[in-house]
């Protein structure tokens, strides 16, 4: 088939190289002169494991293909992609639409013949119908069937998300749209992939509610954590103890300092609007958002804690910037909220990210970037691990020990156990191990 992918972001780039690594034709296309000159020489503009090779092999291989032009693509295609960013609009975190509405009127003055035209991007309920109707004003003349089909991708897994899924997801009111939106997926058959084929409204709601109740599931176990702290539990044994209840299971339940990403801060925010404005109010939704918001905050005064209640003139070495491992996305990482709360408090902040730093410049003010973990450790009052990179797994102690002015670790991922840090004369606090109190007595007893 042949495939026009409107926006060479994250989803357009990963989706449009799996689909042309499917046997697909595809050109992606983006207003950005300049990230697709990059494209096509070879040059990616995100980190995605795996993502380089990808798109050089099927360059090469004559199935994908870059361009600015839209009309040209959008004319021969089979079906329309649209791809673009939905970012939360300013003052009301409602989802900002305007760059799919932009697409839909382009697409209607190109399209040629009977076409799909799918909404891959994150929207709220009703676009669909708003884009088709787009489509018929701009182009009365246009044989054209609107469908919606979220996208699931993890990033810094989404290679593998999207070859091989636990469900594809496609919102049709056109009988029509049915074969070719299965042929397009054809390809993942022999993987058992399920298609769910629902009612377009109810596609737009699947991803909202989807990442919603992870983001709820990920709020919960942070407020577990806390319990924990305050009674002497431990919250990795609580979430493996509810986890292996096959009814909630163990993904998303890792006390940590708050969600970010692209994803649920944007999409929680959208659906609590969306209900608002249908007078149909998702209140645990909204209390998911304003914890969160919170907590990252919270985990900056975890660290003014461990080095004695003040920072002030104090230099603290965050480890780990994205938002998550694997990725260089720093879009409502936790890092920002503990970095400017922590540099409010007066510290200097050193850091370090495999990929993120590049990005996190643009955000962040008076952060000194550095080589690697030992050099960010480097003169400082404490050692932060906000993001788990595997690169943190195996920090050598005794070498950090001589670099840094305290020995302090603030641990936000739970990556180490406390005995194996305090044994090296460092004070340890974790997120829900029996709180910092308890850490450091660990430490104590084990001089």
């Amino acid at each position: 088939m042949k495939i026009a992918m409107i926006g060479s972001g994250y989803v357009g780039l990963v989706s449009g190289a799996c689909l042309a690594d499917f046997g697909h034709e595809v050109t992606c296309v983006d207003k950005a002169v300049d990230k697709i000159e990059a494209l096509k020489r070879g040059e990616i503009p995100i980190f995605e494991p795996g993502l380089d090779q990808l798109v050089a092999t099927n360059v090469k291989a004559g199935r994908l293909s870059f361009t600015t032009d839209l009309a040209g693509p959008v004319g021969e295609a089979d079906v329309v992609f649209i791809a673009v960013g939905t970012p939360s609009r300013r003052g009301d975190g409602h989802a900002d639409l305007s760059y799919v509405y932009g697409c839909a009127r382009e697409i209607a003055a190109a399209v040629k013949g009977f076409t799909v035209v799918v909404t891959k991007s994150t929207v709220p309920v009703g676009t669909g119908d708003e884009v088709e109707r787009i489509i018929r004003d701009t182009n009365p003349a246009a044989d054209v069937v609107v469908v919606s089909n979220p996208e699931f991708l993890r990033e810094g897994a989404a290679i593998g998300d999207f070859k091989r899924p636990d469900r594809i997801v496609i919102g049709i009111e056109d009988e029509r749209a049915r074969e070719p939106m299965t042929e397009v997926y054809r390809p993942l058959y022999l993987n058992q992939a399920p298609l769910l084929f629902t009612a377009r409204r109810t596609s737009e709601l699947i991803k909202y509610a989807g990442n919603a109740f992870l983001a709820m599931k990920i709020t919960f176990i942070n407020e577990m954590a806390d319990l924990c702290e305050r009674v002497g539990a431990d919250v990795q044994d609580v979430a493996r103890g509810i986890g292996l209840d096959g009814r909630i299971g163990s993904k998303f339940l890792h006390a940590g300092p708050g969600y970010g990403g692209s994803c649920f801060p944007k999409d929680t925010l959208a659906l609590v609007k969306t209900a608002q404005d249908h007078d149909s109010p998702v209140r645990l939704i909204e209390t998911t958002v304003a914890i969160n918001d919170q907590r990252k905050r919270a985990m900056a005064r975890k660290v003014v804690t461990a080095v004695g209640g003040d920072v002030r003139g104090k230099t603290i070495a965050i480890l780990g910037l994205t938002f998550k491992p694997n990725t260089d996305d720093m879009r409502e990482a936790p890092s920002l909220s503990i970095i400017q709360a922590l540099q409010d408090a007066g510290a200097t902040i050193r850091g370090y990210d495999p990929e993120g730093m590049e990005a996190a410049k643009g955000l962040l003010d008076n952060v000194t970037y550095t080589k690697d973990a030992y050099d960010c450790a480097t003169g400082a009052d404490a050692l932060v691990i906000v993001t788990e990179w595997d690169a943190f797994r195996a920090l050598d102690f005794p070498r950090l020990k001589t670099v840094m002015t305290a020995p302090v670790v603030v641990d936000l991922r739970n990556v180490y156990k406390a005995a194996d840090v305090t044994r090296h004369g460092f004070a340890y606090a974790s997120v829900g191990r029996g709180g910092l109190d308890r850490d450091i007595k660990i430490r104590d007893a084990a001089e």
